[in-house]
């Protein structure tokens, strides 16, 4: 499996608790992205996202690349995933799934829930076998993370959660 993940400082859990942090994260995972570029895909203010982009790059989740001429000869500078988050341990807290979940929200509002395969499904397992069943969901993610990058290859985004049933 994949490199051991190391528990988070107080300083990158705060730079994830963000859902436009996140979504950041995703855009620039296969391609370096400006700011410019990145306001221009969310939707959202170039100054406010540069403020995302720096405390994103100040934890190490976003490396600036080689700078490069814009179209009207501005120097900019692109931003590439470090896949750093992918990487560490979490301690789950309210705002960290609250952002998670934004992020989620906001990725499907863009593609359109017809685009999105979803299902549902409760199970009753006992204690030991809950333990598997999460362990093998997380191995077979794990896989397919450790996987070589395909920079061809359509990209396809997973959510996952698990929580009690009512």
């Amino acid at each position: 499996m994949g490199a051991e993940r190391r528990n988070a400082t107080e300083a990158e859990a705060n730079a994830l608790a963000s859902g436009i942090r996140l979504r950041i994260i995703r855009l620039t995972f296969k391609e370096a992205l400006t700011n410019k570029e990145l306001a221009g895909r969310l939707g959202k203010d170039p100054a406010t996202v540069l403020h995302h982009v720096r405390k994103l790059v100040d934890t190490g989740f976003l490396a600036p690349q080689p700078a490069r001429r814009g179209n009207r000869g501005a120097k900019e500078i692109p931003y590439l995933s470090t896949r750093l988050s992918w990487n560490l341990r979490l301690d789950e807290s309210e705002e960290l799934g609250r952002a998670s979940l934004e992020a989620y929200l906001a990725e499907v509002g863009e593609v359109g829930t017809a685009k999105v395969e979803q299902t549902r499904l409760v199970v009753q397992l006992p204690e030991p076998e809950q333990g598997e069943f999460k362990r093998r969901l997380y191995e077979l993610i794990e896989e397919y993370a450790d996987r070589p990058i395909d920079p061809g290859a359509e990209r396809t985004a997973i959510y996952l959660a698990l929580y009690p049933s009512a």
